[in-house]
């Protein structure tokens, strides 16, 4: 919530770096993330607004699965503009860093319209668990479960999700790559140059060095959790030591995420700095 708070704040009243606006998003999915993975904030709120257990799952399970998209498309956006930001002027890349923020906007407009409309099959095959019921639910939390779908539904929607995945990953590891191989040239160079100093003080580095480390906690954590929800859904089981894992991974990376942001950005570290002296200087 600090760090929402902290981009809104330098998106209206400051000058913004460009993937500042990437950021915000980012940090606002992970929040709805980590109050619908482990399925007890909204739990408490419905049932302090008495809300049918149906409408509950309904509501919670397409939240999750629209902020899931979401956080991959961002995380896969934020990389590629990293590398159209810090590519050479002679690469092909070059030519995109003018409209950059253009290209943002259309983007964000493309991944929440396509994760709205795509995960809404929740809607109709998720419901309040009923013990005893003819139907084959399978059983996905305490009061939730999944409704049974025509295989080639089941398939098709298998097929999409595991498409865009591979993709926005590929991708993600290829931009990641591209940053390397610019990130170790320009070392090589500075080595050349002796001008280690400033290798260690840029800018560009250090939100660099974020970004792969984001993406690489992304990919691992990602992918356990795909493999859990696929072999689930296709074997039709959820265990509830495997869901109990499930969940713990679901909230990793959006807790890790704000961290590894705070801790490179020199913008927030000055500002708690200057909270803190303001702070000591209002007791004594």
């Amino acid at each position: 919530m600090f760090l929402l708070c902290f981009y809104i704040y330098i998106i209206l009243g400051h000058r913004p770096k460009p993937t500042d606006l990437i950021s915000c998003q980012l940090t606002f999915v992970h929040i709805i993330m980590f109050l619908t993975g482990g399925d007890i904030w909204l739990t408490d709120l419905f049932e302090s607004l008495n809300i049918k257990n149906d409408f509950k799952c309904k509501a919670t399970f397409y939240i999750s699965r629209v902020m899931r998209g979401l956080s991959i498309c961002t995380t896969c956006l934020l990389s590629v503009f990293q590398a159209v930001t810090i590519s050479p002027s002679t690469s092909l890349l070059a030519k995109f860093k003018q409209k950059l923020k253009q290209y943002t906007i259309y983007a964000f407009l493309c991944m929440w319209s396509f994760n709205l409309s795509f995960s809404s099959y929740r809607i109709f095959y998720v419901g309040a668990y009923t013990n005893g019921s003819k139907t084959k639910q399978l059983k996905a939390t305490k009061y939730c479960s999944l409704l049974p779908m025509n295989h080639i539904i089941r398939g098709l929607i298998l097929t999409v999700t595991t498409s865009r995945d591979v993709f926005l990953v590929g991708v993600m590891l290829t931009t990641s790559t591209y940053i390397m191989i610019i990130l170790f040239r320009h070392q090589t160079q500075c080595k050349y140059l002796h001008c280690i100093s400033h290798l260690r003080a840029s800018p560009e580095k250090k939100a660099t060095q974020t970004i792969l480390l984001l993406v690489f906690c992304f990919v691992v954590m990602y992918w356990v959790d795909f493999t859990i929800s696929t072999t689930s859904t296709l074997l039709w089981m959820y265990d509830p030591v495997i869901l109990t894992v499930q969940k713990f991974v679901m909230t990793v990376y959006p807790t890790i995420t704000p961290l590894v942001q705070m801790s490179f950005d020199s913008r927030i570290i000055i500002m708690l700095k200057n909270l803190q002296s303001k702070h000591h200087h209002t007791i004594f």
